[in-house]
């Protein structure tokens, strides 16, 4: 139902002008250094990053590349030993149980098509890898007057004390234009440091005078953290895998010496540190070795270009090209008590949780710094943003730091349109195209299906496609083949934003590969089209007879993921001028089997109305057609659908109340939209904090990343999607001003957000009515 909507095309007027506020202070403010990752401060190019510490005894950065991952290219499992996985279905085999899983369903043995299911599973993805530390040490001192802080809309990061009653300050930032790291130190009175860099793979270091050189090489295969074998969980060989060379540049006023194991500053005011990294990746399909990169000559030549080069020029570039993204967008959501927003960050969020205070300054902080993580993450072609952004110093990261696709990618890039940010979406799109290539196979393989292609659960920089398990996976996440209907969704949705139609040619034959598939994929019962077998991402069912299962057929969340790429590709195949395929599409779409609203009034997850094993699962994967799709926006069904909202409840985990936001901003609730999102901002302690006052669970870091917990940067931009859902829901010839605005908000703006009818709006409100809509 879209009657509240305003119809653009004969919006050419502005309604009466009213007066707003300025958009605060965009910065996160801290009184002492970090102790842990949840709260350091996270700077990036897109490629490069660091977590900077701001220590005053040892300062630490953490730093990451986004193509550092173990792993080659597909090898179709040849790296699998079947000796130790003797129930592992050999390569190229699985396809010949898909038939059989299905007889099995049609007789509602779904006991034995669970058990069938793990004979379709290949193997794991691999692990992102952090790059090194630096860690630059400083001799005893008086400390006093401490701050530190990240300028979201600068991109830069600022520690700054006295030292022994001297000023003393350090600067930090990541720069695109000159693909380097930054790091100054100030100082009033002379003082001494000493670099250390450390590297948790093998590695050759060579210090010289101001200059510290390391090549290095990660595992050409692991496994996840949560998998158990009995072979080493990583495999080494200098003639495999991706390779690296890091180079580190001091620049000081004083002198620099090295002992071959760290380098030291001597007497410096000021020193400029710089950092570059290249690695040997070429691509999903490229051998990193046999066909890698010259990494080495990369990280020579950009060393060499920005070796005395000035500060202040590098410093004015990355702060304008930065400003190119971020400026683009800017809101208000109202004015937060002044002694409230002088409190450190960290203590703001916790008066936030624990005493329920008014802060919206802090509340448009987290929607930006989600905007400011998008763009100092994404922007490596084929290489999206993955569960921790680029931000891991793990060599076992929370599951593999992978690309889980059945909803944590694709969440990561739902602000990407709106929030004026298309380009950082292209790269997930460049990567979309690189599974339509590696999931043909999986596809035919693994599926049976010899038209288009298909994806499972988890993914990495490899493109892998196939459903992962090794035979032992849970076919409530193992066995999800949906993956690549929902991904092929970003395509359309890019195109609706932008009108780009050269992108939309380029991507189209993604698009139109995975509505193939799932219209081979399909079989009939019933007179209806349904998916077999079927799962629920990581969700369960209990049916009558008491089976606790995740297999069954038709399954809610398939056939609307299946609906919405289907609706896609024929729209998408219209402007294209694809007759054929379109007529093709629209025919299969009009056999799709419909919603059902089960016993209670929720909508059905189930093709039968089965309780849930667990009712408050974190995944509603079965509310796709309200969020992010576009099927479901009133009546009956969007009534089913707040009722399974409703039964989810609130406690849920970080990444899930970014999603839920958006579902209740999608059905018009603006009072649980909010309630959300207050929920999304709770106080939770760092994971390797100890204290009696530790507090675990989903919500927010001190340092405002998400925590799932543990860290998972999705629910970073699902919060950030949402907001932006509350004030100004859009369609591809509509838009619906405040559809779901909270009373907490009831004067600000928002200038710069985009469309599906591929324009760009400044919003006012005023006592939470529009008083000004302007379009620009």
């Amino acid at each position: 139902m879209l009657m509240r909507y305003v119809p653009i095309l004969a919006m050419a007027f502005v309604l009466t002008a009213c007066a707003a506020p300025r958009q605060g202070e965009m910065k996160l403010h801290y009184d002492r250094p970090a102790d842990y990752f949840e709260e350091a401060l996270p700077i990036g190019n897109g490629r490069m990053g660091a977590m900077v510490y701001g220590g005053t005894a040892a300062d630490k950065l953490s730093l990451n590349d986004i193509t550092l991952w173990t792993g080659e290219p597909e090898s179709r499992a040849d790296h699998v030993d079947m000796e130790l996985y003797p129930g592992l279905t050999r390569w190229g085999e699985a396809a010949r149980y898909i038939d059989s899983i299905r007889m099995a369903l049609d007789a509602e043995d779904y006991r034995k098509a669970e058990r069938l299911q793990r004979k379709v599973q290949g193997h794991y993805s691999e692990n992102y890898q952090p790059l090194g530390t630096l860690t630059i040490r400083y001799p005893e001192a008086e400390i006093s007057e401490y701050n530190r802080e990240l300028d979201i809309s600068e991109a830069v990061a600022r520690v700054s004390y006295l030292r022994d009653g001297k000023s003393f300050s350090t600067e930090y930032f990541a720069s695109a234009p000159d693909s380097v790291i930054v790091v100054r130190i100030k100082s009033a009175q002379p003082v001494d440091a000493e670099l250390v860099l450390d590297y948790p793979h093998p590695h050759e270091a060579v210090y010289g005078v101001g200059r510290i050189t390391v090549d290095g090489y990660v595992a050409y295969h692991s496994y996840p953290n949560y998998f158990r074998t009995r072979h080493e969980r990583f495999m080494y060989s200098p003639d495999r895998g991706i390779h690296y060379r890091t180079i580190l540049l001091a620049e000081c006023d004083g002198r620099t010496e090295t002992d071959g194991k760290s380098l030291s500053l001597k007497g410096v005011k000021e020193a400029v540190i710089k950092i570059v990294n290249s690695t040997s990746f070429n691509g999903f399909d490229h051998d990193p070795v046999k066909e890698g990169l010259p990494y080495r000559e990369l990280a020579d030549a950009n060393a060499a270009r920005v070796c005395g080069k000035n500060f202040d020029e590098i410093r004015k570039k990355h702060v304008a090209d930065y400003k190119s993204f971020f400026d683009r967008l800017t809101i208000n959501l109202g004015k937060t008590d002044p002694g409230i927003k002088a409190l450190p960050t960290d203590e703001q969020l916790k008066l936030y949780s624990d005493e329920n205070q008014a802060n919206p300054e802090l509340e448009a902080l987290y929607f930006q710094y989600g905007r400011y993580l998008l763009i100092s993450s994404s922007r490596t072609p084929g290489v999206p943003a993955n569960l921790q952004g680029l931000w891991n110093e793990s060599m076992e990261p929370p599951w593999s730091g992978n690309y889980t696709i059945n909803i944590n990618l694709q969440e990561n890039y739902w602000p990407a349109e709106p929030a004026a940010l298309p380009e950082m979406h292209e790269v997930m799109l460049d990567y979309v195209n690189n599974m339509s290539i590696s999931g043909i196979e999986t596809a035919r393989n693994y599926l049976g299906v010899d038209q288009g292609w298909a994806s499972g659960h988890n993914s990495d920089i490899w493109a892998t496609a196939n459903p992962v398990g090794l035979g032992s996976g849970d076919p409530n996440w193992a066995n999800w083949y949906m993956s690549g209907p929902w991904l092929a969704t970003h395509i359309w949705e890019h195109y609706l934003f932008t009108r780009d139609l050269e992108r939309l040619k380029k991507d189209y034959s993604a698009l139109k590969g995975a509505a193939e598939f799932c219209m081979a994929w399909l079989v009939e019962k019933d007179g209806e089209l349904i998916t077999s077998p079927s799962t629920s991402p990581e969700n369960k069912y209990i049916t009558d007879k008491g089976f606790h299962g995740a297999t069954l057929y038709g399954g809610t969340a398939d056939i609307a993921m299946i609906r919405e790429c289907l609706m896609d590709a024929a729209d998408a195949s219209q402007v294209l001028s694809d007759n054929a395929f379109n007529r093709k599409v629209r025919s299969c779409l009009s056999r799709l089997r419909g919603y059902h609203i089960g016993a209670d009034g929720h909508l059905m997850e189930w093709y039968y109305d089965w309780a849930d094993e667990d009712p408050q699962h974190r995944h509603q994967s079965h509310l796709f057609g309200v969020y992010p799709g576009h099927q479901i926006s009133g009546g009956e069904y969007a009534d089913a659908a707040l009722k399974s909202l409703e039964i989810k409840g609130f406690e849920t985990t970080g990444w899930s109340c970014g999603w839920r936001i958006n579902l209740y901003a999608r059905l018009r609730d603006a009072d649980n939209a909010y309630r959300m999102y207050r929920r999304l901002l709770r106080y939770i302690s760092p994971d390797n904090y100890r204290g009696p006052d530790a507090r675990r669970g989903g919500g927010t870091y001190p340092n405002l990343l998400d925590a799932h917990s543990p860290f998972q940067i999705d629910g970073n931009f699902g919060g950030c999607a949402g907001v932006m859902e509350m004030l100004l829901r859009s369609e591809d010839h509509l838009v619906d001003p405040l559809p779901a605005l909270p009373s907490a908000w009831p004067d600000g703006y928002i200038r710069g957000i985009r469309t599906r009818t591929g324009q760009t709006f400044d919003l006012v409100w005023k006592n939470g009515k529009v008083r000004k809509l302007k379009i620009r």
